[in-house]
């Protein structure tokens, strides 16, 4: 009884989740695949890359790394799960053109390189070059919003505020 009156009110926590390649922002409604576009996975932002290097776009744990190396999990400090997709359709290329610089239970930090990917071979061989990040336990933070930036560059624009 008295350790639950003397408990601390946990705190929310705010991140920032920056830019994980240089590119142009995309609202994730624009996304062609539904799973992305309707939210279904969770909330987030997309990017129309111009590089071909993703990077971590915040402190944290790489949680996922799916074995053809087009999307990567990251479980963020403040506990937000970051999924980044590197294009659309691309589990179909199994891991053609992609190279990955991170293992699962690797901690990373905001800028370290994660996965590489040749941009022609998606833009060819896949449904669009578009990465969708999303956080997949929105339905855990109190806010997501995307910052208002167009053009963004790798670790130095921010395109989320999320808060737990």
């Amino acid at each position: 009884m008295l350790g639950k009156l003397f408990k601390k009110k946990e705190d929310s926590k705010h991140i920032s989740l920056y830019a994980p390649i240089n590119g142009e922002t995309i609202p994730l409604e624009e996304v062609p695949d539904p799973v992305f576009s309707e939210k279904m996975m969770g909330n987030g932002i997309a990017i129309k890359p111009s590089d071909e290097l993703v990077t971590a776009p915040v402190d944290g744990k790489v949680i996922q790394l799916f074995s053809t190396k087009h999307a990567v999990g990251i479980l963020a400090e403040n506990g937000a799960e970051i999924l980044i997709h590197i294009g659309i359709d691309t589990v179909e290329l199994k891991g053609e053109g992609f190279t990955a610089y991170v293992e699962e239970g690797d901690y990373v930090k905001k800028g370290d390189k994660l996965v590489a990917f040749n941009y022609t071979t998606v833009e060819n061989k896949a449904k669009s070059t578009l990465i969708p990040i999303i956080i997949t336990n929105t339905d855990e933070m109190s806010e997501i919003s995307p910052a208002d930036k167009k053009s963004v560059r790798a670790g130095e624009d921010i395109i989320l505020s999320i808060e737990k």
